[in-house]
């Protein structure tokens, strides 16, 4: 039987197949990218069970298949709610009677990498990434490790839990998934691990996944570790695992000056992503970053296909021509990220949010590879990564991402059609509107009423705050 709740009302206890449409659940956690919700309130583990059997005939449905006949790997992070809920989404695939490889605890990438590198039918872990402690959650993938996302799967799973699952035909199966050994050679084949050495390094696991799952890779190599934050500890008694959130780097930037480190590295909280500091203590942007990542790679691979995000500096496309390659925009989030690539053999995208994407680990992102990555670039550079950066600082000039809370969001992106009528525009995401020495973005929140902004200028910085400020009296007016 399941506890009913519907926008935080609980309701009748009710047998699954009698549940009217849209009545037992929050339809508020099924979102863009994952499900995600609070957990004994949005999400629990009655809740899980079924999602879980919901996912095996979605699966099922995609292979033309059954689903006694699908492998799904199953792992879950550090939180405190996941090892109770994914016994529940176990046992609800196993009610299907799906086979299960079981990772345990492990980073979303093991998960990525597992579905991948064994041919599996597709994957779920339990976790709710950067979120506070209270919330839980679920990333789904399918066979090749790629993404569901709301229009392209996980809107089928809540439609068949909200239509009731019906009686379980059981007959599942598991084992247990070994995994150490095989991810670590995946990744660290990126890098020449004898040139990774002579760095200090401060590393701020946020008391996520980043610990373990990183931590024995990064002490193989010459290097001098300085670990805070690196225990696994549901609680986050320290800060939340979001290196995106200024407050939560706060730590990480004052670390470094004060160890005299070289790099720091801070990781979100299922260690999917990481963030860099440099000597100087300050953040490197993603666009920068995948600046940086697509020029090494590039070198290795000449003539090679980059992608980049919608809202990401005009950084991205120069170091990819200069280095002889091919680059594109590409929408905002993973799912699709993931899949163009493929259409595309793309060697490598980046997003702004710190999501890196590579072709050889299965088109999926990572927190290890760009990682590994970084830190060969600063121990073969010889110079301090401020100045691996300072050419992009010195020539373009960005605003981050500003968040406006709006009553009428396309209302909005069509006026700003209007106003800037004379530059250059593209739908791809919400709206770019591009001139020749500025340009930016404007799209809608999945989740919320928001409209982000992302601008950049090539003349000053003086003139990004100006450009910005025009553009947000705009939005907010």
């Amino acid at each position: 039987m399941i506890e009913v709740r519907s926008r935080g009302r609980r309701r009748p206890m009710v047998p699954p197949h009698t549940i009217p449409t849209g009545m037992y659940l929050d339809r508020s956690i099924f979102k863009a990218y994952d499900i995600r919700g609070i957990y004994g309130e949005q999400i629990d583990g009655d809740l899980a069970e079924e999602i879980a059997r919901a996912f095996a005939r979605v699966l099922a449905e995609q292979a033309g298949k059954q689903p006694r006949d699908l492998g799904i790997a199953l792992a879950h992070d550090m939180r405190l709610s996941s090892p109770e809920l994914t016994e529940r989404y176990k046992t609800g695939l196993m009610a299907e009677g799906v086979h299960v490889m079981d990772a345990g605890e492990a980073a979303t990438e093991v998960l990525y990498w597992l579905v991948g590198a064994r041919g599996l039918d597709g994957g779920l872990v339990c976790t709710a990434s950067h979120n506070p402690a209270k919330y839980t959650g679920a990333k789904l993938v399918g066979r090749g490790a790629l993404p569901l996302s709301g229009d392209a799967g996980i809107d089928d799973v809540r439609r068949k839990v909200e239509a009731g699952l019906g009686r379980a035909p059981g007959g599942g199966s598991q084992e247990r998934a070994e995994w150490r050994r095989g991810f670590d050679e995946a990744v660290i084949r990126f890098v020449d691990p004898d040139a990774i050495k002579g760095l200090r390094v401060v590393l701020d696991g946020g008391n996520g996944m980043a610990g373990p799952m990183v931590g024995p890779i990064l002490e193989r190599l010459g290097l001098d570790l300085v670990e805070t934050y690196w225990k696994p500890d549901g609680k986050f008694p320290d800060h939340e695992p979001n290196p995106l959130l200024e407050e939560n780097r706060a730590f990480i930037i004052d670390k470094v000056k004060a160890e005299g480190a070289d790099i720091g590295i801070a990781f979100d909280g299922d260690a999917d992503r990481c963030f860099f500091i440099d000597e100087q203590g300050e953040f490197i942007d993603g666009d920068f970053m995948t600046a940086l990542l697509a020029r090494t790679l590039l070198r290795s691979s000449p003539g090679a296909t980059i992608l980049y995000d919608v809202r990401a500096s005009r950084a991205v496309a120069d170091t990819v021509a200069a280095e002889g390659g091919t680059s594109y925009p590409n929408r905002v989030g993973h799912a699709f990220f993931k899949r163009r690539m493929r259409e595309e053999g793309s060697l490598f995208g980046g997003e702004v949010s710190g999501h890196y994407y590579f072709r050889d680990f299965y088109c999926a992102d990572s927190g290890t590879i760009p990682a590994l990555l970084m830190l060969e670039i600063a121990a073969r550079a010889g110079r301090p990564v401020s100045e691996l950066v300072r050419a992009f600082r010195d020539k373009y000039f960005i605003s981050g991402e500003i968040n406006s809370e709006v009553n009428d969001a396309p209302a909005k992106i069509s006026e700003i059609a209007r106003r800037y009528s004379d530059a250059e525009q593209s739908t791809l995401d919400g709206i770019s509107i591009d001139y020749p020495d500025w340009h930016f973005n404007v799209r809608s929140s999945n989740t919320e009423p928001l409209l982000r902004l992302c601008l950049e200028s090539l003349v000053s910085r003086e003139d990004m705050e100006l450009r910005r400020d025009e553009v947000l009296s705009l939005i907010r007016a």
